[in-house]
């Protein structure tokens, strides 16, 4: 293999794994976030390498190959990969929302549009923030539960169709076309984020958020769930169980060196991330700290005027001061000011930070408002996310089509095109679900239980086959057949006993919080308050997330038992009984 050959299937296989946008990372989080990294991501990713690399199948023959009754676990990460892809581009599709209308001056959701009567800004906008209204009213036009799902709306609608539509264009030929995709998905994010990261560290405030970044607090690395959710970080941000990196390295030169790659795609991702981090602390300093200086303005105002102070006399610096003594001075005309102080601080602002969606259409957008040629950077920060959430697409695609395409069955019927239309169009139709009014309740039921439990599950049953049912001695020494090394304890020790048992533990975990948490519950906008409250999901809703749970994992078993009653048949039709 040449060396941009070599140089293409990497890239492929960092598609398959590819880092999904903007984290926000604070210190107490890198460091279980780096070990759980070195103990479960790096690991896995090799093991998922070796075995593609190794059967040179997709991820339904691979797992056929090491046994019959395993091919269940190939259709799982098949139908895992075709639920996330359903709700995953439903992100490109904001994305390219959010970039059309980055063009406009001012941008949308830098004010608040005027009420009816043009007397005032709209109520709900003024409730909220311009950014939090145009995301759920202009965005999402949302509705207040997932009860009222209201009408697929055509502006998003349209948008879906066309992020379908580039991701059909970058898919076309299955593998044969997303090579020099991923040459493009995969560095232009970086060109954006060094942009960002400049122009992070010149904002207003962006040490602030820095400093909170890389503050220890010590105490919160006693807390389980910090491990836990950086374990899960790892897993997800790797694309372990999906299926795409089996069907990328099985297009591996047999002695190709998969664990140099496992570990290069492990640290890029990682760093990439932490990166990313940076970038965004620096962001949100500059946000946090605009946001408290303006609430800070405004108290002085409200004093000023309430207590007719000389203009100047009041600032920040002796705002605490002032307010005991007026608090002392004038108890009865202060007691009637104070429900309308704001009580204005940095570190609240700074312990907001948030993930997903209102990471990256509410927090970001809200910082670019208040920058100078804020058109420019919105266009810059919302073509990056599109950039990564097409070369997710292409993992999760080939994840889907190699499978397919592999199968006599479908393939002497259909070229690849068709096949890869097909899959375009079907979920294109199921994703039109997300551009209801109620639309986003429903991605967040898919974000939150379409491939959670399913691909703990599945990567649990990988370890397993490979160290018990194919056998860790035999496939070690296939590697080294194969690559000419031998392999060290470390890999042993992980996919033998540590990947186990801490995928049993997060299994466990999850399982325990949902029974303690009870009935489940969602976050929905209030229009008449500006914000999000919690409800309980209706039955109907509850009866989705099982199906949407049970459709990958029963896969495994159901396959494997009638791979066991077909083999019994046929066993007793070739030996019938005398």
């Amino acid at each position: 293999m040449d060396p941009v050959e070599e140089l293409e299937l990497f890239l492929k296989m960092w598609a398959a794994a590819h880092w999904r946008g903007p984290k926000s990372l604070p210190w107490s989080f890198l460091v279980p976030y780096v070990i759980m990294l070195v103990v479960e991501g790096m690991p896995l990713l090799y093991l998922e390498l070796a075995v593609g690399q190794r059967m040179r199948q997709g991820s339904i023959g691979a797992w056929r190959t090491i046994s019959p009754y395993l091919s269940g676990v190939g259709i799982a990460s098949l139908v895992v990969s075709f639920l996330v892809s359903v709700y995953y581009n439903v992100i490109n599709t904001w994305s390219l929302w959010y970039l059309f209308h980055s063009f406009q001056d001012p941008l949308p959701w830098s004010v608040c549009p005027l009420n009816g009567n043009h007397t005032g800004y709209d109520e709900e906008c003024e409730k909220a923030s311009s950014t939090q209204y145009f995301w759920y009213r202009k965005t999402l036009n949302i509705s207040p539960s997932i009860q009222e799902n209201g009408g697929v709306q055509w502006e998003p609608a349209l948008c879906l169709i066309l992020a379908w539509l580039i991701v059909y264009l970058c898919i076309l030929r299955g593998t044969e076309s997303t090579g020099k995709v991923v040459y493009f998905t995969a560095s232009m994010p970086y060109f954006v984020l060094i942009i960002y990261l400049i122009r992070g560290l010149t904002l207003h405030g962006a040490s602030n958020g820095l400093v909170y970044m890389f503050t220890p607090k010590v105490e919160q690395l006693a807390n389980p769930k910090a491990w836990i959710n950086a374990a899960t970080q790892i897993f997800f941000s790797l694309g372990l169980g999906c299926g795409g990196l089996i069907a990328f390295a099985s297009y591996n030169e047999p002695s190709n060196n998969c664990q140099k790659h496992a570990i290069i795609v492990s640290i890029i991702n990682s760093t990439t991330a932490i990166f990313s981090s940076i970038v965004t602390f620096s962001i949100y300093g500059f946000k946090a700290t605009f946001n408290y200086e303006n609430c800070l303005k405004k108290v002085i105002l409200l004093l000023t005027n309430s207590f007719e102070l000389e203009d100047g006399f009041l600032t920040a610096s002796n705002l605490e001061e002032v307010k005991d003594y007026l608090a002392s001075t004038y108890p009865s005309k202060y007691s009637e000011v104070f429900p309308h102080i704001r009580n204005c601080s940095l570190e609240s602002e700074l312990d907001t930070a948030v993930q997903g969606t209102g990471l990256a259409f509410i927090v970001y957008t809200e910082a670019i408002k208040n920058m100078d040629v804020s058109q420019l950077w919105s266009v810059l920060y919302f073509f990056m996310l599109l950039t990564l959430g097409m070369g997710s697409m292409v993992g999760t695609g080939t994840a889907i089509l190699t499978p397919l395409t592999d199968s006599k069955v479908i393939s002497s019927y259909l070229p690849k095109e068709a096949i890869s239309g097909l899959v375009c169009l079907i979920s294109c139709a199921i994703g039109m679900v997300f551009t209801m009014e109620a639309g986003n309740y429903w991605f967040d039921i898919f974000n939150d239980y379409a491939a959670t439990l399913s691909l703990l599950l599945i990567v649990l049953v990988e370890t397993i086959a490979v160290c018990y049912v194919y056998g860790l001695k035999r496939f070690g020494s296939d590697l080294q057949a194969m690559t000419g090394r031998t392999l060290n304890w470390y890999w042993k020790a992980m996919w033998a006993f540590v990947s186990p048992v801490l995928i049993i533990s997060l299994f466990v975990f999850y399982l325990s919080d949902y029974i303690l948490t009870g009935t489940l519950q969602y976050q929905a906008w209030d229009a008449t308050q500006g914000h999000v409250v919690t409800k309980d999901y209706p039955t109907y809703a509850l009866a989705v997330i099982g199906i949407l749970v049970a459709s990958s994992t029963m896969c495994i078993p159901l396959v494997a038992l009638g791979t066991f009653v077909t083999r019994h048949f046929r066993s007793r039709a070739k030996f019938p009984l005398a």
